[in-house]
């Protein structure tokens, strides 16, 4: 039995999600600034963890159980997790003895396979002489271990590779995959054991039926999964064709009778980092996959996919949602899938943003509906960090379904430090102590620039970490910080409070700055932005109302329309601020706005009415502090431009302090992406239906702005606007934005959990925009 010291959890703003970290027997302190569960000492294996599509973990009789590596006995050994301890604890029971092998698990509620294989590394070709083993257990309910099978080991092959996978079809057929390199070139290879494992064939090429290719460069990888209760698939990268395929065999079919086809193709879009899961109990065969582009290699914008999640279903073929960008540099992604929601982890950039050169940082996670898969922007929450070394990767879970008695659990390692670390991500049945709950006070609510406002944890549940955002860009992670602003404004400042079960929902209350006096200008500021897609033609264009919009406000809309349409009628109450321009006869690029005469009067959403049906993107962003009277500071600006990497829109004049400037671009396009010019922030991009971009900076100073350059994600023909919103007198501030409270009931209970919220906010809010979490 190991010892470890456990640190402190992250934060995941939902219901029923909780963090952890990594162990092996006895619970201890917190070390300030961690984020999971750090565990015992590898000695002198190599990240123990990888690689990318294997699974080390499992959960079965009420425990997780890992694969992972003694260094006393320097060999694979059988732990189970205290989860009260938050501890990993060696079993004895004995897998691999070669220390630099690596391996993929899979119980099947009968039997535990553990393939594992020497590791093939760099341009070597692959070992003609190192087994490929297929390790399998049982499990004895009354000494609750793991029990070898007689006559285990098998031999699946003898090569080393750089990778292995392993599953078990409905026939009792266990399948395995690998890529084999001789020379500059590998081949997908595959093997199959019949009798749950027991008489292995002679390994095979992956047939080529369907159009694939299974001549693959050195550094791609292989991954299977069994779905649809009937079926094996095989996914694979090939960047030598900058394509990922997909083959799949009925167990019925002959060994080596496949149909393949394309996953995704496209320049970039194929590398060898690949997870694969399938949802279990769906007869219909549904299947989700990480998968790493290679986009960061090639020039262009750091707004294209780095990660994204594919999905695929027999009726639909396969979809693809970008989970993470290239600036968000996420690596070696992993899935889980539980009843309705799709968790996926990634190793990310340290805590300071910072994207190392080994790929090492933290581990992150996201999750979403497997119905209608869509990521927030943006990095995602850390669930496990090495404060002291920032050199966390390979992040390994489970090939099962996770469910509301496993919860899930998450291994990764340190290499520098050379520990295994661990997040108890979900929490299952009876786990151990319970997340705090945020609050704090804020003192005083508002004031003039500059403002400095002391900020008091009231937080409940022992938390150990803090996490401040002050809403301005500013952050804390002392207990109780003050914070000073130096710029009008109405600010959310949240606060996420953890311990070692991890956190609840972030608490957040607002802070409004206002100009300071003398009759001076004061500033514009951006408030929310919301959207809408007309992916199918249609002359109605509907975009809801922001929150947060007070009477006073500004709103300008932006709309992108296929095929050169005109608008037919605005909503009442908009004006156009810019002519609508038009790219050719591809797309038309409107601009409008709205002055807020009284706030509780808007309706809830607006549209437009277009001369004929078309697609469509638009959105609407919400601007505070301007002068209603003539909220216009300069002349409107425009450009348009033939297929190209960027788009430069002439600059314009401000004669205001404190004015903001917006603009937009428009596509001919589906696909396109904009990154703003420098120094822009961006407000809102929707794509779907003709994608556009909108996009703000802020003009402390009057005087010329300079040009604004857009640049894409490829050569894409554009259209784009610039122009400027006046501020309002400082002398006469607009109304002061609520403050949000709410209370909950109950605040915890069983699934499924019915609870009611009431809205105690101060300072009269006319909309409401609620966010479960879930």
């Amino acid at each position: 039995m190991v010892v470890i010291r456990r640190a402190a959890l992250a934060v995941l703003a939902s219901l029923l999600v909780a963090l952890g970290m990594v162990a092996v027997p006895t619970a201890a302190s917190a070390a300030p600034g961690d984020i999971g569960f750090e565990g015992a000492s590898y000695g002198t294996a190599t990240t123990p963890s990888a690689d990318k599509p294997q699974s080390k973990l499992w959960f079965h009789d009420g425990r997780w159980w890992a694969n992972m590596f003694d260094p006393t006995s320097t060999d694979w050994h059988i732990f189970y997790l205290d989860r009260a301890a938050q501890t990993w604890v060696d079993t004895g029971v004995a897998v691999d003895g070669r220390p630099t092998s690596s391996s993929d698990a899979l119980w099947d509620g009968t039997y535990l396979y553990i393939g594992t294989h020497a590791v093939r590394t760099g341009s070597n070709a692959s070992s003609t002489t190192a087994p490929m083993n297929l390790y399998r257990y049982t499990y004895n309910t009354t000494t609750d271990r793991f029990v070898p099978s007689s006559g285990f080991p098998k031999v699946i092959s003898q090569n080393s590779s750089e990778s292995l996978t392993i599953d078990r079809d409905s026939a009792g057929t266990v399948w395995a995959t690998w890529t084999r390199v001789t020379g500059t070139t590998g081949t997908v290879m595959m093997n199959n054991g019949t009798g749950n494992g027991t008489t292995w064939g002679t390994p095979f090429t992956m047939p080529t039926t369907g159009g694939t290719n299974a001549t693959v460069a050195v550094d791609d990888i292989s991954t299977l999964v069994a779905f649809g209760g009937n079926r094996i698939g095989v996914l694979w990268s090939n960047q030598s064709t900058s394509t990922v395929y997909w083959s799949i065999h009925s167990d019925s079919a002959g060994r080596t009778t496949w149909n393949g086809g394309v996953a995704v193709q496209g320049s970039g879009m194929a590398d060898d980092h690949l997870n694969i899961k399938s949802v279990q109990a769906d007869t219909s065969g549904r299947v989700f996959a990480a998968v790493k582009t290679s986009l960061d290699t090639v020039s262009g914008a750091d707004t294209r996919p780095q990660i994204n999640l594919l999905s695929w279903s027999p009726s639909a073929g396969w979809g693809s949602t970008m989970f993470g960008r290239i600036r968000d540099c996420h690596t070696r992604p992993q899935v889980v899938l539980n009843g309705s929601n799709v968790y996926v982890f990634a190793t990310g950039p340290t805590s300071t943003g910072t994207c190392t050169a080994s790929g090492a940082g933290a581990i992150y996670m996201k999750s979403t509906s497997m119905a209608s898969p869509s990521f927030t922007t943006g990095v995602g929450t850390i669930i496990m960090k090495d404060a002291s070394s920032e050199n966390l990767n390979n992040v390994t879970t489970t090939k099962q379904s996770a469910s509301s008695v496993s919860g899930i659990v998450a291994l990764a390692s340190n290499d520098s430090m050379k520990r295994y670390w661990h997040a108890d991500v979900v929490p299952g049945s009876g786990s151990g102590p319970t997340a705090p709950v945020a609050s704090f006070t804020r003192s005083p609510a508002s004031g003039t620039v500059p403002l400095t406002v002391a900020f008091t944890d009231t937080s409940t549940g022992s938390p150990t970490s803090w996490a401040w955002n002050f809403g301005d860009g500013g952050s804390a992670t002392t207990q109780n910080p003050s914070h000073t602003y130096s710029s009008a404004g109405t600010y959310q400042v949240t606060l996420t409070a953890t311990n070692a079960a991890g956190s609840s929902t972030s608490a957040a209350q607002t802070v409004t700055v206002n100009p300071g006096g003398g009759g001076g200008s004061g500033a514009v500021t951006a408030g929310s932005f919301t959207s809408a897609s007309g992916a199918t033609a249609g002359t109605a264009v509907t975009v809801p109302k922001p929150a947060g919009v007070v009477t006073g406000d500004v709103l300008v809309a932006q709309i992108n329309a296929d095929l050169n349409p005109d608008v037919s009628a605005a909503p009442a109450g908009w004006s156009t601020v810019i002519a609508p321009r038009s790219n050719g006869t591809g797309n038309r690029l409107f601009a409008y706005y709205k002055v807020v005469t009284n706030a509780a009067g808007e309706p809830g959403s607006y549209t437009w009415t277009l001369s004929a049906a078309v697609k469509w993107n638009a959105g609407i962003a919400d601007f505070h502090g301007v002068d209603s009277g003539n909220p216009w500071d300069s002349a409107a600006s425009g450009a348009t431009g033939a297929a190209a990497t960027s788009l430069t829109v002439p600059g314009v004049t401000t004669t205001t302090a404190g004015a903001m400037l917006i603009g937009g671009v428009g596509f001919n396009s589906t696909t396109a992406t904009a990154s703003p010019p420098s120094g822009w922030v961006e407000l809102g991009e929707p794509t779907g239906g003709q994608n556009l971009e909108v996009a703000g900076q802020a003009r402390p100073t009057a005087g010329a702005t300079g040009n604004a350059v857009w640049t894409f994600n490829g050569s894409y023909s554009s259209t784009g606007w610039l122009r400027a919103l006046r501020p309002g007198d400082a002398g006469e501030p607009g109304p002061t934005a609520p403050v949000a409270s709410f209370t909950r009931s109950p605040a915890s209970g069983t699934v499924p959990l019915t609870v009611a919220f009431t809205d105690t906010s101060t300072g009269s809010p006319t909309s409401w925009a609620w966010n479960f979490g879930d």
